[in-house]
């Protein structure tokens, strides 16, 4: 079998894997557009997981939104995030669905480990094995004041915490033996004695003493979802997770990504196998190319409004700049000295810091183009659709990503709901059962089946 760029084999027979990651309102999401569902309504909610679930995808993501955005102090009345607790919404969804896996995003710096733990194996438990965590981590003061944290934890140490919490939390889904219950009213007890043990962790960031309540789902556990590009959520991915979920969705990005990610897995013992890959991903489809390319620019320039281009361009500065004309240069004064405020939420790596030289050259770039606040914002913001074009260009494109196995497949981050969601499953979805690239029926049960992950280790 010829290799494929990633250092694994090039698979022929390669199928690929779908989720949605469903954020609530956010800035990908037309929210303001008149055919958008409304995006904290129970029946939306419902909606959308029966429609992924007649679509054969693997699971239904939710993010999570520990506190509301803000611009400045005040909400973000742009993108504020409509988000239910994940856990609580997914249990009402186990409940009007059949077989696709539910993910919650929890955080492992604001929660404590044998709390998450019972929750989210409920949650398994409840779904008969459709769970999944995806761990994030939280290091900044904004989000901790809401615990009485504030900015407890060093950003350095963030993933030693996330790795202590999450060993402690499978330490516990482990603790019931898988004989424990009994399956006959004669037995002498419900539970047999010393089936049951008890998990105890005593380290610099997670101390604890538990009983685990509840037993195993027919999964086993959760699987273990890990979003993150960092060095760090790179380790961690590769030492403990399932599924990671990265950003990195350009080819040759996602080529160097799975590399590395595969070379780190091998250091750990671990298969190539024993990972799924799912990048983040934003689909425009149209019947034609032309189509496409005209509703990609549509969806950019409503995503990318003037009123949010002024708030995106303020994060930079720290400053009020709704005086400015969002049509006009940017803006003549001087930004505020600092790291970006993180209450806008998620900063990517590479604007973390430096953000005065990053302003220099977007200055030299819009003088020389000619270019608007808008219309630099509309090109320099994060956000642009990954795959644009007729459902069978973006087949064949996926078809040679999960085959060369740069990924296996993608987490879609829809940009309007339900009508985006709709023309994947409709359109797109065919196209890829046609060339034998996705399933035509589950068949599995548990999201662990759905994923093709090797069982887990007795």
């Amino acid at each position: 079998m010829t290799e494929a760029p990633t250092g694994a084999p090039y698979d022929p027979h390669a199928r690929v894997h779908l989720g949605v990651f469903y954020t609530g309102v956010g800035p990908q999401l037309l929210w303001n557009d008149p055919s958008a569902a409304d995006h904290v309504a129970i029946e939306t909610f419902i909606g959308v997981a029966r429609l992924l679930e007649r679509g054969l995808f693997d699971a239904f993501f939710l993010g999570e939104g520990l506190r509301v955005r803000e611009n400045r102090g005040r909400v973000h009345d742009q993108d504020v995030a409509g988000r239910p607790d994940a856990i609580t919404q997914l249990s009402a969804l186990a409940a009007v669905t059949e077989r696709i896996g539910l993910v919650a995003t929890q955080n492992a710096t604001y929660n404590f480990p044998a709390d998450l733990a019972r929750r989210l194996a409920s949650l398994d438990l409840l779904s008969d094995g459709r769970a999944g965590w995806n761990i994030v981590t939280t290091d900044n003061a904004w989000t901790g004041a809401n615990f009485r944290h504030g900015g407890w934890l060093e950003h350095e140490r963030r993933y030693d915490r996330a790795g202590q919490f999450v060993d402690a939390v499978t330490a516990l889904w482990g603790a019931w033996e898988p004989d424990a219950v009994a399956t006959t009213g004669e037995a002498k007890s419900w539970a047999r004695p010393g089936s049951i043990g008890e998990v105890a962790r005593s380290t610099d960031l997670v101390d604890f003493r538990a009983v685990a309540t509840v037993p195993a789902s027919r999964q086993g556990r959760p699987v273990l979802f890990q979003a993150g590009d960092s060095d760090g959520g790179r380790e961690l991915a590769a030492s403990r997770a399932d599924v990671v979920f990265s950003a990195n969705t350009a080819y040759d990005k996602a080529v160097a990504y799975a590399a590395d990610l595969r070379a780190r897995l091998a250091r750990y013992g671990r298969s190539a196998d024993s990972l799924r890959i799912l990048p983040g991903a934003s689909v425009v489809l149209g019947d034609t190319p032309d189509e496409a390319r005209e509703r990609a620019r549509r969806v950019r320039e409503e995503q990318m409004s003037a009123p949010r281009a002024i708030t995106f361009f303020e994060q930079y500065w720290g400053t009020d700049l709704s005086g400015y004309d969002p049509h006009g240069p940017l803006p003549g004064i001087d930004p505020v000295e600092g790291e970006l405020d993180p209450s806008r939420g998620t900063i990517p790596i590479e604007r973390r810091t430096g953000k005065l030289a990053l302003i220099a050259r977007w200055r030299e770039e819009s003088e020389q183009r000619g270019l608007s606040m808008l219309e630099l914002a509309r090109e320099v913001a994060p956000g642009h659709p990954a795959f644009v074009g007729t459902p069978s260009q973006v087949a064949d494109e996926w078809v040679r990503y999960v085959r060369t196995r740069a990924v296996d497949g993608f987490n879609i981050t829809p940009y309007l709901i339900p009508s985006a969601l709709e023309d994947i499953v409709d359109k797109l979805v065919p196209e890829l059962q046609e060339r034998g690239a996705y399933r035509t029926a589950y068949e599995g049960e548990t999201l662990r089946e759905h994923l093709d992950l090797p069982p887990l280790n007795p």
